[in-house]
């Protein structure tokens, strides 16, 4: 399974993925599942993939082989001219790949779909964030939405609802996020470290702050330490149940 989020602030985006994909208890490995094309003074694109591995590394491919031999036909993420076309881009190649796969592939009980988080900024507009679905189409973040999880999101999804703010700024945000990803971990097998980030800053066209956080960071440990400890303070803190 995977745990992706991607995060609007007006700092700029933030992104976290995790790295486990399992096929049952006894087959786990690790593969990254966030990308960035990068064009300096131009723009910056990441994606992070959550579903059938197959399905997502062939979009992966596909966008990454087509910026480096363009069809004049079709604009590549280095080339079109807006963060929508971007989205519209991978949206038709994620359905391109799930109809071929289903069409010519060996029919197995999974299916072939996936679900992908694009987010970045191309000179001209702002930083946007879209969530894409296996059917081609896609939502875009606004104020009333502001992040978007794909995978096993219901574990961190408590923390992000009450403590999420636009204005936090991207310590705050990391923060945020690795309360979230610890969440999911101790609750699913299936998500696990080591996490990878994105740090993307409004208008610097030009890749943030990126890093891989393993399970025995220090810090990682730290923020697990305290967190647990600060939510069995908080219970305690609450008046008993009078029977």
């Amino acid at each position: 399974m995977t745990y992706c989020v991607g995060m609007m602030l007006d700092q700029g985006i933030a992104f976290m993925s995790d790295t486990r994909t399992s096929a049952g208890l006894d087959n786990i490995s690790t593969f990254g599942k966030m990308t960035t094309w990068e064009a300096p003074g131009d723009r910056v694109l990441t994606i992070m993939t959550a579903g059938n591995l197959a399905t997502t590394q062939s979009v992966v491919s596909l966008l990454d082989e087509r910026t480096k031999a363009p069809d004049e036909r079709v604009p590549t993420l280095l080339e079109v001219p807006s963060m929508f076309q971007a989205a519209r881009l991978v949206a038709d190649t994620l359905r391109e790949v799930i109809a071929r796969q289903g069409e010519e592939g060996q029919r197995a009980d999974s299916t072939f779909n996936a679900t992908i988080i694009l987010g970045g900024q191309i000179a001209g507009g702002p930083p946007r964030l879209f969530l894409i679905y296996p059917e081609g189409n896609f939502i875009e973040a606004g104020e009333d939405t502001a992040f978007f999880q794909i995978g096993e999101m219901k574990y961190g999804r408590p923390i992000l609802v009450r403590a999420y703010d636009r204005t936090l700024k991207f310590e705050e945000a990391m923060k945020l996020l690795l309360v979230s990803f610890d969440s999911t971990l101790k609750a699913n097998l299936t998500v696990g470290a080591p996490f990878d980030f994105h740090l993307y800053e409004k208008d610097s066209f030009r890749e943030g702050h990126k890093g891989r956080i393993e399970e025995d960071d220090p810090f990682f440990q730290k923020i697990r330490t305290a967190w647990s400890a600060a939510l069995k303070s908080a219970l305690d803190g609450l008046d008993d149940f009078e029977l």
